[in-house]
């Protein structure tokens, strides 16, 4: 949420800001509002001087035993007058809390300039066994699969998962779950035991306000899953009022949840926090895109990092979680790129983002495996998380990224060590977790 006194002060740093990310801010709106908040608020300020005088007055009018009727009159009328003026000023601030709600965050001034994905900046990319800059990965001596067809001989089954839950689904068995697992459990081990971060557990299904913090809610409630309990939404007179209840589209809303209406004592910064979980998107808005095999599922995992931290540390912080990312991509031998969002393909929350974007040779491309976003004080304004380092707490700033997208590593693992044979070579780092094999071989 967009801090209203950097508005107030700087209105048109604000318009600037957000014209770069495609929203017109309604100017002449946001003025009359505040012209009105401003005169309900001097209004609100003179009656309450008025009964405070009256009442001086007519203290000093009963000692002298004069008639002090008319001045009594007038100080009854105030409260109500008060009370009107009040329900007018919440009718207004709601008004505008509510379009607040409704407007991404600001572009930090590194963030590159443009409208579509076509103005990202590659940062810089990483193939083995090449350092140039433009480096490709070598191509195969023979005719790559995608990693549909190779999976699908290591236990990917997606016949399955129609019958059970439709299209976007899958079903993995024997060595590919195994893989699939491991993938997860490395991350897991590298993100806690080498980077600090803290294993978390965490519910899948949360509430509105937990989702509102993070900026899911309102604007991208259509891309969520709804959950219902006892199958309809009448009210349990044991449970109270129903509330709306969601599936989570990425742990990044339950971890970095956990800080809302929390102070932390300046102490206790950076918090780190890292969770496997499963994550659920309609992809409402994807348009048919990656209809064929894992790329976008409904139900997919992530091993997901946040950091909570101090205001000047957090871009310090966003460079050393996109090393952390790298640092699984290398370990895993898996040829990736950095690019930096411009302003019209970063997610609503963020003030600036990195995707890592791994190489897969049978698209012969490279696709998003992580996001990594530096929110500021967005998320923690809507939160109300914060800090208090002297007297008066601050807003800390949040963080958050995956390390990685389990789901298209696997994807990128299938398509990079395929070999002409059908078998997939498992990456060095992930053998001890496959008891050792250094192969998965297809099912005759």
């Amino acid at each position: 949420m967009l801090d209203i006194n950097v508005l107030r002060r700087n209105l048109d740093g604000v318009v600037a800001g957000l014209a770069t990310r495609g929203v017109q801010f309604d100017i002449e709106r946001f003025n009359s509002l505040e012209s009105q908040r401003k005169a309900i608020q001097v209004e609100t300020e003179n009656l309450q001087a008025r009964r405070n005088a009256l009442s001086k007055l007519i203290g000093q009018m009963r000692s002298k035993g004069e008639d002090a009727t008319q001045e009594m009159e007038e100080s009854k009328t105030i409260p109500q007058k008060l009370h009107e003026l009040e329900h007018q000023l919440s009718a207004i601030q709601t008004e505008i809390h509510d379009w607040l709600n409704g407007l991404p965050n600001l572009p930090h001034d590194s963030v590159p300039r443009g409208e579509s994905e076509e103005q990202n900046v590659e940062v810089r990319r990483w193939v083995p066994g090449n350092t140039a800059a433009d480096a490709i990965p070598v191509p195969f001596e023979f005719e790559v699969k995608d990693h549909v067809a190779v999976g699908e001989g290591i236990g990917l089954d997606f016949e399955a998962a129609r019958k059970l839950s439709g299209a976007r689904f899958m079903v993995l068995r024997g060595q590919i779950a195994k893989l699939h697992r491991a993938l997860a459990q490395y991350m897991l081990d590298v993100q806690t035991e080498e980077h600090g971060y803290t294993e978390c557990y965490t519910p899948y299904i949360v509430n509105s306000a937990t989702l509102f913090g993070t900026g899911q809610l309102p604007k991208f409630k259509e891309d969520m899953f709804w959950v219902t309990k006892g199958g309809h939404n009448s009210n349990d007179e044991h449970e109270g009022p129903a509330e709306d209840l969601y599936l989570i589209s990425t742990s990044e809303i339950t971890l970095t949840g956990t800080v809302r209406d929390e102070i932390l004592p300046v102490d206790q910064l950076p918090v780190r926090l890292t969770a496997h979980t499963p994550c659920f998107r309609s992809e409402a808005g994807s348009g048919g895109r990656d209809t064929r095999g894992i790329i976008r599922q409904h139900q997919f995992d992530k091993v997901e990092m946040v950091q909570i931290v101090h205001p000047e540390q957090s871009y310090e912080a966003l460079e050393q979680m996109v090393g952390h990312a790298e640092t699984i991509l290398q370990r895993l031998g898996l040829p990736y790129r950095v690019v930096s969002l411009c302003t019209g393909d970063m997610g609503f929350s963020a003030a600036k983002t990195y995707d890592l974007e791994v190489w897969l040779p049978a698209q012969n491309t490279w696709r998003e495996i992580s996001s990594i976003s530096n929110c500021e004080a967005f998320q923690a304004r809507r939160l109300q998380a914060r800090f208090r380092q002297e007297k008066r707490p601050e807003y800390v700033h949040t963080l958050n990224g995956s390390g990685l997208a389990v789901g298209r590593a696997l994807v990128a693992v299938l398509e990079n060590y395929q070999q002409a044979d059908g078998s997939v070579v498992v990456p060095e780092v992930l053998r001890p977790y496959l008891g050792g094999k250094e192969r998965l071989v297809p099912s005759v």
